[in-house]
């Protein structure tokens, strides 16, 4: 267990180290900086100490080398664009707020994803099998801008049952946590549906019913478990998306959290604030990762077995 435990370790290390290392230069790639807008009318003096100050005086290889430094001091920087922002405090204030609605909208869409994919594969091919599957499509195939734009319409100007936009009370949350839910609904419905009726027709299920066992036995004890396998595989990128997948949700919302700002830094080719958010959004999709596999050795005991024997 430790040897696996360091390997994933090392790995995590090196995947890390090749997704800054390939942001930091194909940033660098893009035409313009962040300080051109911003310089071009100064004098040449101010505007070559602009330039010095962040470094980008510098041979780009130093200027690498430089940030890979400061990171290993766990300093991501300071943005290019708004003078003083740290990327760390900046990351700590807004990502709370995307991990907040996210995180309800994940819970409420894993949830009913998981019983809807239950009662579609109980009964396949059956009117609860064909709601079910088309909530599913429609979830897969709607943008979320034309999603959003219906529900504000109808949610907030029609009805006035919830703010269109804005941030600050519980009641701003109702619209982006419906809206972010749908996604994991159609999602898990799907997953959950085609893993438990690959599971009915394994070979342990048949000699439990030929055993005696009672329909609703066989499915609490054996296809159940095994068939959240799929779910537990999505986890890691879910909990991620709350935060990658949040972008244009919190733009048309107005919600103050990491998926806005780091829009915003695209825009403006802020580099320090893309690298600090690309850096905290790798972290924690290889740290999810990680966890996940210990979860799969909790729910399949053959995986244990099977790395033991590596």
């Amino acid at each position: 267990m430790k040897k696996y435990i360091f390997k994933r370790i090392v790995y995590m290390i090196i995947t890390l180290f090749i997704i800054i290392t390939a942001t930091f230069f194909l940033m660098r790639s893009i035409p313009g900086d962040p300080l051109a807008s911003m310089a071009q009318m100064l004098p040449e003096q101010t505007r070559a100490n602009f330039y010095a100050k962040y470094g980008l005086d510098k041979p780009l290889h130093q200027q690498y080398f430089s940030y890979m430094k400061n990171l290993l001091k766990l300093d991501l920087g300071e943005s290019l664009v708004f003078a003083g922002r740290s990327i760390s405090g900046t990351i700590a204030s807004t990502s709370p707020v995307s991990g907040l609605v996210g995180g309800i909208a994940l819970v409420i869409g894993v949830t009913i994803g998981i019983v809807l994919g239950i009662i579609a594969a109980l009964n396949k091919n059956r009117w609860p099998d064909y709601i079910v599957m088309f909530i599913a499509i429609l979830g897969v195939t709607i943008p979320v801008f034309i999603l959003i734009s219906l529900v504000q319409l109808v949610f907030a100007v029609k009805l006035g049952w919830a703010p269109a936009s804005g941030w600050g009370q519980a009641k701003h949350m109702i619209l982006p946590v419906l809206v972010m839910s749908f996604g994991p609904i159609a999602s898990y419905a799907r997953y959950i549906k085609s893993s438990m009726l690959d599971t009915l027709e394994q070979d342990y299920v048949l000699t439990a019913r030929a055993k005696g066992l009672s329909e609703g036995k066989v499915i609490r004890r054996h296809v159940l478990r095994n068939s959240m396998l799929p779910a537990v595989t999505m986890l890691a990128s879910s909990i991620v998306g709350i935060f990658t997948g949040s972008f244009i949700t919190e733009k048309m919302f107005s919600i103050p959290g990491i998926g806005f700002y780091y829009i915003s830094s695209i825009n403006n080719n802020d580099y320090t604030m893309i690298l600090g958010t690309t850096i905290f959004y790798a972290a924690l999709f290889v740290v999810m990762q990680l966890i996940v596999d210990f979860v799969y050795m909790l729910i399949d005991p053959r995986i244990r077995i099977t790395d033991s024997l590596d």
